[in-house]
Formats: C-alpha cells, sequence, structure tokens
C-alpha cells in the first residue's frame, strides 16, 4: 500500500472543540482511484497536485489513509429537515481530514464525503457513489466561475468497490474544500441539549475563524449573528440572480461562512417560474426557487435561538428583542444584495427610485412566458446594442415585452453611458452558459458508462461562463422543446 503523501494538515476544530466531534477513520477502499483532481485548486492552496494525483494521493483522498499528524473526525450537529427538527444529524458519511492552512492564515477544511460509516450513520452505509460526487464537483466548479460563495471540489476519487443504491454502482469519495464546516444545525446540536456553554465555546470559535475583529467585543455574538445574516443574504441573492435552486435548505445545510454547501438535488431553472422545485422528495414546495430568501431567513431564525443567552444572559427577552430586530432587517439587505445584482445585469450603473418597479415588472413578464431565464438576461445586451430583436423573439406573445422594454429604453436613457461599453458589462454578469440540467445528466450518464469527455468538455466550459466557446452553441441553449420535466435527488 502507498505511503499518503507528506501534506500538512492542521486541525484546530479537533484540538480547540472536543465534545464536538467523534475522532473517526475512513473505511479502507479496496482499488483507489483519482477519476478527476482539480490541479488549479491545488495549486491554489499550495499542494502538490502531482503527488495528489497518483497513487499515494488516492489513498489520502479515498480517506482510506490519513497523513501523519492528522486527526480525522465526524462533526456532531443537528437540524430542520423539511421545517422538522432533527436533534443528531452529524457526519454520517462524511469526515473532516484537518486544515490546509494558506500563507495568509485563513484557513481552508478538507472534507471528504463518502469516506464509510460513521456513528452518526443512522443506519446509512455511509458511501456515496460516482454520480452525485461528479455533480457536487460540476456544480461547485460552475458556481465559482459565477461568482458564487461555494465549497469546491479538490477531487473525485474512485474507491474500486460496488455501491447498491438501484442496483450496483461505482463507489466514490468527493474531497471538498470549505472555508468551514460550521453549520446552523451546530449550533442547535448543543443549544438543544441546554449545554449553553458550548454554544458559547463554538461561537468564539466561529468569531476567530470566521470574524476575528469581533473577538473580545461588547456585543461579539449579536454581532457574528449579523455577519451570518448578511453573508447568507448576499448569497441567496446570487442563487437568485443566476437562476439557482438549491434544493435542500435544512439548517444543516446553511453554512455560517456564507457558502453554498451540499449539493444533492440542485438544479438551475431554464424558464423563469418561483414555483420552480426539481427535488423528488419536495413535494410541498418549501425550498422553490421563489421560497428561498424566506426559507433563509426562517433558518437565520433557528440560528438566533440559539445565541439568546450568549446575548444577554441576565435579560433573555432583551436579547430576543435584539436578534428579532437584526432578523427583521434581513428582507431589506436581501432586497438591496438582490437588486444590486440585477441592476448589474439589466446593465443600470446608477440607482434610481423605481429600478425595483423595473426589475420585478420584467420578472412577471418571464413569468408564465416559458422564456429561457439565462439567454433572455444575455440578449438584453444585444438589445442594449442596439437590436431588440433576439430577446423580443424569445416571447410567444411579445406584448408583455414591448411594454417592459419601452420603460427600460427610458431608463437606460436617464444614464449617459456608451452603449458598448455597457454591454460589456451585462456580458461578463450575464453567462452565457449555465449548469443547464439535460446537459448535466447527459454528461453524468456518459460518465457512468465510463466516458468522462461529456464530463471534462461541460466542466472546461462551465468554469468560463461569460465568453463564447467555439462549437459550444447547444451548451447556451435550454432543455429541447417537450423534454420531460427535470426531477433531482439527493445524492447518497
Amino acid at each position: 500500500m502507498h505511503a499518503p503523501p507528506d501534506i500538512a494538515l492542521d486541525n484546530s476544530f479537533a484540538r480547540e472543540m472536543q465534545g464536538f466531534y467523534v475522532p473517526w477513520s475512513g473505511a479502507r477502499a479496496p482499488e483507489p482511484h483519482v477519476l478527476r483532481l482539480n490541479a488549479a485548486l491545488a495549486d491554489e492552496l499550495g499542494l502538490d497536485a502531482g503527488l495528489l494525483d497518483g497513487p499515494a494521493g488516492a489513498q489520502f483522498l479515498s480517506g482510506s489513509r490519513a497523513p501523519d499528524g492528522a486527526t480525522p473526525l465526524a462533526m456532531a450537529y443537528a437540524g430542520h429537515q423539511f421545517g422538522g427538527f432533527s436533534p443528531q444529524l452529524g457526519d454520517g458519511r462524511a469526515l473532516l481530514l484537518g486544515e490546509i492552512v494558506e500563507a495568509n492564515g485563513t484557513r481552508r477544511d478538507l472534507h471528504l464525503k463518502g469516506s464509510g460509516r460513521t456513528p452518526f450513520a443512522r443506519g446509512g452505509d455511509g458511501k456515496a457513489v460516482l454520480g452525485p460526487v461528479l455533480r457536487e464537483y460540476l456544480m461547485g466548479e460552475a458556481m465559482h466561475a459565477l461568482g458564487v460563495p461555494t465549497t469546491r471540489a479538490l477531487a473525485a476519487v474512485l474507491t474500486g468497490e460496488a455501491v447498491f443504491r438501484n442496483g450496483p454502482e461505482k463507489g466514490a469519495v468527493l474531497a471538498r474544500i470549505a472555508a468551514s464546516h460550521l453549520r446552523v444545525g451546530t449550533f442547535q446540536f448543543f443549544a438543544a441539549r441546554g449545554e449553553t456553554d458550548k454554544v458559547r465555546q463554538l461561537a468564539d470559535y466561529a468569531i476567530a475563524r470566521h470574524q476575528p475583529d469581533l473577538a473580545g467585543g461588547p456585543a461579539a455574538y449579536l454581532a457574528l449573528f449579523c455577519r451570518v445574516r448578511d453573508a447568507q443574504a448576499a448569497l441567496v441573492a446570487k442563487w437568485m440572480n443566476v437562476g439557482f435552486v438549491h434544493g435542500v435548505m435544512n439548517t444543516d445545510n446553511t453554512s455560517i461562512s456564507g457558502e453554498t454547501i451540499d449539493y444533492g438535488p440542485c438544479a438551475f431553472i431554464d424558464a423563469y417560474d418561483p414555483c420552480a422545485v426539481f427535488s423528488s422528495i419536495d413535494t410541498h414546495g418549501r425550498y422553490a426557487f421563489g421560497n428561498q430568501p424566506a426559507i433563509l431567513q426562517w433558518n437565520l431564525a433557528r440560528l438566533a435561538e440559539t445565541l439568546v443567552e450568549l446575548v444577554n444572559p441576565d435579560d433573555a427577552g432583551d436579547a430576543v428583542r435584539q436578534l428579532t430586530q437584526e432578523l427583521d432587517a434581513f428582507s431589506a439587505i436581501y432586497q438591496h444584495a438582490w437588486l444590486t445584482g440585477m441592476r448589474a445585469k439589466l446593465g443600470l450603473v446608477t440607482h434610481q427610485p423605481l429600478d425595483l418597479d423595473l426589475a420585478n415588472e420584467l420578472l412577471a413578464t418571464l413569468e408564465g412566458a416559458s422564456t429561457d431565464f439565462t439567454g433572455f438576461f444575455r440578449s438584453l445586451a444585444v438589445f442594449v446594442r442596439g437590436d431588440g430583436e433576439p430577446a423580443r423573439a424569445m416571447f410567444a406573445d411579445p406584448a408583455g415585452f414591448d411594454a417592459w422594454a419601452e420603460r427600460y429604453r427610458r431608463r437606460l436613457a436617464a444614464e449617459e453611458l456608451d452603449a458598448q461599453a455597457r454591454a460589456g458589462a451585462m456580458d461578463a454578469v450575464n453567462p452565457l452558459y449555465i449548469a443547464r440540467n439535460h446537459l448535466v445528466e447527459e454528461a453524468l450518464d456518459a460518465a457512468r458508462a465510463g466516458d468522462m469527455a461529456p464530463f471534462d468538455r461541460l466542466l472546461a466550459i462551465l468554469s468560463s461562463p461569460f465568453a463564447p466557446h467555439d462549437g459550444a452553441d447547444r451548451y447556451a441553449e435550454a432543455a429541447p422543446a417537450g423534454s420531460a420535466r427535470h426531477v433531482t435527488f439527493c445524492g447518497t
């Protein structure tokens, strides 16, 4: 067996947060093989991509053998799942191997998904299969290229064993990089047990890790809540601006760092539809596209509940008042972030009082029109350059668009900006390519059959989504007319 590569991993969570995890080791993979390594990310982290991509790297990245001095562990957390509280979830099939410390002191978690059962497995086998692992790899890189905060895949590793789901499938492990894996559910785990001292310890760790300027301040815990609120508001606004549906916004999937985490039943919308749901288990539309901001605020309320005794240990009523006031500010903060993104998409460089009405009127025009969301915004740069026909042609009945377009022209005329400069700025924020659901499934089906070429082609295009790629017209098109409704499933 090859020795694992000599990689320096720290683990401040293991060292400082005893009682918040279970020390654990990954299952031995029979024949681990690095199927795809994110060499660019490895270089960014100062890792030896060549070493990671070999047999020793496969041992390490599959969880079969940890580097000397590493302290792999399974983190404890709880969570509200589809509104129902589960007091114990935790890393049932995942391990935190440790932290890569960058030159500036920033810590990045190295985390494995699918590395085998842990004490939190709840009856599962702790394994992952190739399709969901590659989906998360692909979606994380797509989101990163779109400028959306996200966890990222360092590698997808085949384990060499069959894992049974709907029949035998190829076992795989995802090696994931994140700012941290602290979740709202991590706070809930200890708050639900009445362990206020541990909630305080966790909050202090989160501050030291993510918001060190708050440490020791008179209102540090309230300020931490506000920072998480602001980061999550900005994140969900970006989701809405690019048409992304997370699909499983449970509190255990809400990261304190403000990154998109856990790409299970996620998808991008084709046509604009606030009610769009892709997850097979979201039968009531709790996590529908248009519900995401409200759900995020609900999740933040659950975080606030865990911080009451920290914000004011002597007066719970005062703590609730302060936290409620900050929670109520979410809607305005989110709307500002979303409208800032929409102004950029529309090519608006100044702030006018009626911009919100203009943006909402556009969405009302798109709703029910079966117009491709991503393609329409891309066509607006052509509109700004002087040709409105491509955008207009995307509507079966263009009357609504015509009315909106006249208002849009007047708004553009109120700004002194060269049309080419405006259009260029719009092309830099409105992607030509997104992870279209039918293309993702096509690439994953081919990968399951042993052909990685479609995956590699799609990954290359999604990694540079704003500039045209030669011969890639089909990657910019919505699903063919008459396609079956896209359904996603939680990856296992």
